[in-house]
Formats: C-alpha cells, sequence, structure tokens
C-alpha cells in the first residue's frame, strides 16, 4: 500500500471535528450559560471540551509521519528547514493573536504562550524527535519524558503538588514569562498551555506519531482492530495512572496524555471502519471542509472574535451600547431561543459561517499551510 493510500479521509474527518470542536467550546454566546459537556473540568478530571486540544495534537502526530515521508522520515536540512519555518510560523501568529488589537496599546500585560504557540513548540520539539530516533526508541523517549514531568509536579511542587495553587508549573512561568504575561483566568497567575506542561504535550504528538507508524505498518483490514487495542489500551493505563496522578487538562498530566491519546486512537479507529473500510462517506464532507484549513480556520475564529470585542458595538434594547459578541448574543439569539440554547445557536451559527468559509477555500482547492 503506498503512502499516499494511506492517508485515510478518516484523518481529515477527525481533524476537521476537532477544529469544529474548538470552535464551539471556544465561542458560546455567554460564557454564563454553557451546557456541562461544552464546559472544561473544573481542574481534575476529563469532560468532551477537555478532549479537542489533545486530539488536535494527536492528530496532528498521526499526519506528521506521513507528511515526513517525503524527507525519509529522516533528520536533515530540507525537514529541518520546514519544521523550523512552519513552527516560528504558527507561534507568530499565535503571539499576533494574543497582541491583538493590544499591539495599539502595550505590550507590558501581553500572554507570550497560547494555544497556537502550544501547537508551535509541540511540532517542533516532537518532530526533531522522531526525525532523528528511530521509531523504536520513540515510545521509550515518550515514557521517559512523561515519568520525568510526573516526577518532577511531585517533588517540586507544595503540600498538595497537583492543585492550582501549589503545582510546579507556576513558580517556572512566573520566573521565565512574569506573571504579567501570563494567563490569568483561573483567578491566579497561571497558564494552561505553559512551559513547563507543554513538555508532556509533546508526547500527544508523539503518540499520534506512533499510531501513524502502526497504521502504515499494518493491512487496511486490520487497522481498525489494532487502532482499538491501542486505543483501548491507552485508556486503561491512562485511568489507572489517574489514581495516583490525577487526569487533569490545565497541568496537561501524563495520565492525561495517556488517557486522551487513547480516546482519539479509539474514536479514530472507528471513524477508519465506518469510512475507510465500510465505504459510508456522504456524511463526511462536513467535517472534510474543516480538515483541509485547520489551523488558519481557527486563527480566523479568534481574529473575529476580538475583532467583534473591539471593533464593533451594538445598541440593545435598553440603550446600553454592547460590544458585538454581547451585542449580537443579547439582541439576536436570547430572543430567538432564550439565554442557555442562544448560547449554543450563537456558536453553532459561527461554525456554519467558517464551514462557508472554508468549503470557498475548499471548492477553490486553495488550501493555506500554516
Amino acid at each position: 500500500m503506498s503512502s499516499k493510500s494511506q492517508r485515510y479521509l478518516a484523518l481529515d474527518v477527525l481533524r476537521g471535528i476537532t477544529i469544529a470542536g474548538m470552535i464551539t467550546v471556544n465561542t458560546p454566546g455567554s460564557w454564563a450559560h454553557i451546557y456541562a459537556p461544552l464546559k472544561h473540568s473544573a481542574w481534575h478530571g476529563c469532560t468532551p471540551t477537555d478532549l479537542v486540544f489533545p486530539f488536535f495534537l494527536f492528530v496532528m502526530g498521526v499526519s506528521m509521519f506521513f507528511s515526513f515521508s517525503k524527507y525519509n522520515n529522516s533528520l536533515n536540512k530540507a525537514s529541518l528547514l520546514k519544521v523550523g519555518k512552519r513552527s516560528v510560523l504558527i507561534f507568530g501568529i499565535g503571539l499576533f493573536l494574543n497582541s491583538f488589537p493590544q499591539w495599539m496599546c502595550d505590550f507590558s500585560s501581553l500572554r507570550i504562550l497560547g494555544v497556537l504557540q502550544r501547537i508551535a513548540i509541540c511540532y517542533l520539539f516532537a518532530s526533531l524527535i522522531v526525525l532523528a530516533a528511530r521509531p523504536k526508541y520513540v515510545p521509550i523517549i515518550g515514557a521517559v519524558i512523561l515519568l520525568a514531568y510526573w516526577g518532577l509536579l511531585a517533588m517540586l511542587g507544595g503540600a498538595d503538588p497537583f492543585s492550582l495553587e501549589h503545582n510546579a508549573t507556576i513558580a517556572i512561568d512566573r520566573f521565565v514569562l512574569g506573571e504579567s504575561h501570563m494567563y490569568h483566568g483561573f483567578g491566579i497567575s497561571f497558564d494552561p498551555e505553559g512551559l513547563l506542561s507543554t513538555i508532556p504535550a509533546i508526547v500527544t504528538v508523539l503518540l499520534g506519531y506512533l499510531v501513524g507508524y502502526l497504521i502504515k505498518n499494518t493491512t487496511k483490514e486490520k487497522v481498525p482492530l489494532k487502532l482499538i487495542a491501542f486505543g483501548a489500551a491507552g485508556i486503561v493505563v491512562g485511568w489507572l495512572w489517574g489514581l495516583v496522578f490525577p487526569i487533569n487538562k490545565p497541568l496537561w498530566t501524563s495520565s492525561y496524555v495517556v488517557y486522551t491519546a487513547g480516546l482519539g486512537t479509539t474514536l479514530l479507529a472507528i471513524l477508519v471502519w465506518i469510512i475507510d473500510i465500510k465505504g459510508y462517506k456522504k456524511w463526511t464532507s462536513f467535517f472534510v471542509v474543516f480538515g483541509m484549513n485547520p489551523l488558519f480556520i481557527f486563527a480566523l475564529s479568534v481574529f473575529w472574535v476580538k475583532s467583534l470585542f473591539r471593533f464593533i458595538h451594538i445598541t440593545g434594547a435598553d440603550g446600553k451600547v454592547l460590544n458585538g459578541y454581547s451585542g449580537l448574543y443579547q439582541t439576536v439569539f436570547v430572543p430567538l431561543a432564550g439565554e442557555l440554547n442562544g448560547s449554543l445557536l450563537f456558536a453553532l451559527s459561527h461554525i456554519a459561517m467558517y464551514w462557508f468559509i472554508g468549503w470557498l477555500l475548499y471548492k477553490n482547492r486553495i488550501f493555506i499551510k500554516v
């Protein structure tokens, strides 16, 4: 089976599902009115929303295996140049979005890290590992990273090392980044995409890469079963590990890495069986559109939301001037569906808008490589 034929449609669909999920959970009409599955866990635990980001990194890892085949999956000048350029570009876009429209002001409180920045760092280091090391060593490297991260948090944290207030990632991020350049959404200066917690996230990409390797070295008919076995093992090991090292997205704990990779592998197995083995493909076009320009659509969604907050203003029925985001929700979606359903409808309407943009790009064979 050729490398090209092994780029299963299921992989593009899973990527598209992930991007659609990212937009849905990041764009509610009101953060005060969200259905429970669309909320992140308060701290420990894992909701469907907590699967979105690791699934994206996981799919990126699977895709890396096939995309690096043109470089013979080895580290050379061409592959290093590609990895370096792409990493800098993704990180730069993330930093720009963090600064937008703050570049009109000052940078004293600019958040340095974020989702795209984590994607860039994970892509860079995971790429260097898989291109420089033989496949048989990648699981060992991943295991060492996860065990070392567990040890670092346990030893360097406070009395409750896996808590919000006492985990070791805070001290490192404060020292390197400074409190004013960190995320404050948890009530304190704690960055869920911080430096230390990005290290285990690299392993999420490595596990995806290993799944790509497994797919390549398995006959097509046996791929779903092998993926199910791999995924089930990850779910069980991650859950058991979580009994002593809690499954936690903000800390990106090692148990969370293994558990979510197991779930991602299982979902990919199901999609491969439905789409690529049984041939049920008609329903996939919606998600394929998102999967063809994923990072562009995600970046566009962030840019649009920030523009709504900063540049657009709407006067409500009571005469109060609202920013464009709240104004749309309050004046259009709440009257249509109420506060809770209106909040969901607001998010779904944005999904429709970005899908249309993605469809125009896909129809015209425009693929923006980010």
